[in-house]
């Protein structure tokens, strides 16, 4: 049977490697944030004020029509980032932040709220935790030159953001993974305990945790 798994994290968490190495592993398709296809991105960087809402425009309305089209595809699949991240997390840090304007929020929360009220969920999203430390290093270390702007700050307030809105997500199970404490890059045995944490999740089991015993 299709399943369609999404897999949400903030920036640096690794979720485009995750994506890329489940794949892989199991066999199914993977559907990519469009990082370099964002013609307001390097704006957005430069100059948050000015570019925050045609940056958050463009990918909400990349990514709910990805999320339409991802329900029609054949095979099982994995996307990197779900889009509502879009409007739980960034849009509304930006707008917390009184980089979106009120009225602009208000009119961009009110179209994600029409819209993905018809489009059914993932079967599943695999939430990646990491602290700000980890996410940082990762940062600096992949070297995209628009994101070496971003602040400890910026990452601690879009962490906040991120665990208060996988703690009231209900629209389908989340399975949490302890990024800082996995390396699925170079330890297989890792990845392989997320791919087998996934397909316990996919299978209806409740509860499905993390042991750090498992990790070693």
């Amino acid at each position: 049977m299709k399943k369609f798994v999404a897999v949400a994290g903030n920036i640096g968490v690794g979720k485009s490697t995750l994506v890329t190495m489940l794949c892989q592993k199991l066999g199914w398709q993977p559907f990519y944030e469009p990082v370099a296809e964002n013609p307001y991105l390097a704006d957005f960087y430069a100059d948050m004020k000015t570019w925050a809402f045609h940056s958050q425009i463009f990918f909400l309305t990349h990514r709910l029509r990805m999320h339409r089209q991802l329900l029609d595809h054949p095979t099982s699949l994995i996307q990197d980032r779900t889009v509502y991240e879009d409007a739980e997390v960034f849009a509304d840090n930006l707008y917390r932040q009184g980089l979106i304007h009120a009225r602009d929020y208000s009119t961009y929360h009110e179209l994600y709220e029409v819209v993905t009220e018809f489009l059914p969920p993932p079967d599943l999203v695999v939430y990646l935790r990491a602290s700000v430390p980890t996410l940082f290093s990762r940062i600096s270390s992949r070297g995209r030159d628009f994101e070496q702007q971003i602040t400890t700050e910026y990452l601690q307030q879009l962490n906040d953001l991120y665990e208060s809105w996988i703690a009231g997500f209900s629209l389908c199970p989340v399975l949490t993974v302890p990024s800082d404490d996995l390396d699925y890059v170079a330890n297989s045995s890792h990845l392989e305990l997320i791919a087998s944490k996934v397909q316990e999740k996919l299978t209806g089991k409740e509860e499905v945790v993390f042991d750090l015993e498992e990790m070693t």
